[in-house]
């Protein structure tokens, strides 16, 4: 007894030995390690990449595959209608890229380097018109006037400039020229598109070997609910977001608006933010119409783009996106605000899909212990009935 006491103690130490001296190692050969996880990552880059595409490309590929398999005459688009969606699928994401390269973006690089090089001049515009003032006037008091002197010293055209722009357009396009790394993600995305079918039943059949019955069944059960909440908010934010774009676009044209395309574009795009990205983005068009066309046309254009947001807020928005969310407005707020505040604009748009999954989850597990307490209650009842 004495002797298997003594060897298990031996034991005990020698393992804690080693453990101390791996860690010892990992310790003093980090930056090594970090190198080499960074490598690894980088390896590993194009296959998340692709993993990522076909995440965001499976639900116009189902309803793409399903509309083909109902042209039962045609045996070879019935058969091939999974290969034909995401052939399908891809020449239509690759039309909307080069129509977005050559037909909205020259436009908007235009209006944006227009705009810094002239904004100077509506900066000495607005400060003439803040001078014309009564003096009593709110636009005059000490907040407004400092802010006002603060702007003189931005330099707009430092910040935003055509040369900065191509800058930023090589450096994309030096990091889209690894070739080869578009090329896997391309396959990659193909791959898992392809091969859904076979790769869902391969986790299910991993995660049904792995837990019991009714742990299965739930982790089944919410991570199809979870997809469901991520795509249908994904693609209805995105469809109303170019649908504001496009009816803010139009309607500032015809107020004759300057700019008017590229406030349309950046209030569609902040309008994939709920409720705070609105605000944010008509704000900045406010100002920014206010320096280029007056503070008459800058209210009209407020309260047009005010009236345009009411109707997407209370029509266009629930038709496309629906009642599938049901988060209380309040925190969709704190969601966005805590998601931007830790993973920046990112963040801000996860944030509600992700509090929408917490919230099914809570609820189902309050629903749960609701239902036990209930089940207890109703059995300390029966049993006092017996007792009597």
């Amino acid at each position: 007894m004495e002797k298997k006491k003594f060897g298990s103690k031996w034991l005990y130490w020698i393992t804690f030995a080693i453990v101390v001296i791996i860690f010892y190692k990992l310790i003093d050969n980090l930056g090594q390690i970090s190198e080499g996880f960074k490598n690894l990552l980088g390896i590993l880059t194009p296959f998340g990449i692709g993993i990522l595409i076909a995440y965001i490309l499976y639900v116009p590929c189902k309803k793409f595959e399903n509309l083909f398999k109902k042209a039962k005459k045609i045996k070879i688009i019935n058969n091939k209608a999974r290969q034909l969606s995401i052939l399908t699928v891809y020449i239509i994401a690759l039309l909307l890229i080069i129509l977005v390269i050559n037909v909205i973006m020259p436009p908007i690089v235009q209006s944006i380097t227009d705009l810094a090089n002239n904004m100077g001049s509506y900066y000495e515009t607005l400060v003439n018109t803040v001078n014309d003032l009564p003096e009593d006037s709110f636009w005059k008091a000490e907040v407004i006037t400092k802010i006002v002197d603060e702007a003189n010293h931005i330099d707009f055209k430092q910040i935003i400039n055509i040369e900065q722009i191509t800058q930023y357009a090589q450096g994309a396009l030096s990091f889209a020229g690894r070739i080869f790394d578009i090329f896997v993600a391309i396959v990659v995305s193909v791959y898992f598109l392809n091969s859904r079918s076979d790769i869902l039943k391969f986790f299910r059949r991993f995660t049904g070997a792995i837990f019991n019955k009714k742990t299965y069944l739930n982790i089944d059960k919410y991570f199809n609910r979870s997809n469901e909440i991520f795509f249908n908010f994904l693609f209805s934010q995105i469809l109303d977001a170019i649908v504001v774009g496009i009816i803010t676009s139009i309607a500032m044209s015809i107020m004759g608006v300057k700019y008017a395309v590229l406030l349309g574009f950046m209030i569609g795009l902040f309008n994939l933010i709920p409720y705070i990205g609105a605000i944010i983005a008509v704000t900045i068009a406010g100002i920014i119409t206010l320096l280029t066309g007056g503070f008459e046309q800058a209210i009209w254009m407020l309260i047009v783009v005010i009236i345009l947001q009411q109707i997407d807020a209370n029509i266009i928005n629930p038709k496309i996106v629906g009642n599938s969310l049901k988060i209380n407005p309040i925190l969709v707020i704190f969601a966005v605000t805590v998601g931007g505040a830790y993973f920046g604009l990112i963040g801000m748009f996860l944030a509600v899909p992700i509090i929408a999954i917490m919230k099914v989850l809570i609820e189902d597990f309050i629903d749960y212990r609701e239902r036990k307490k209930k089940e207890i209650v109703e059995t300390e009842e029966n049993e006092k009935f017996v007792e009597k």
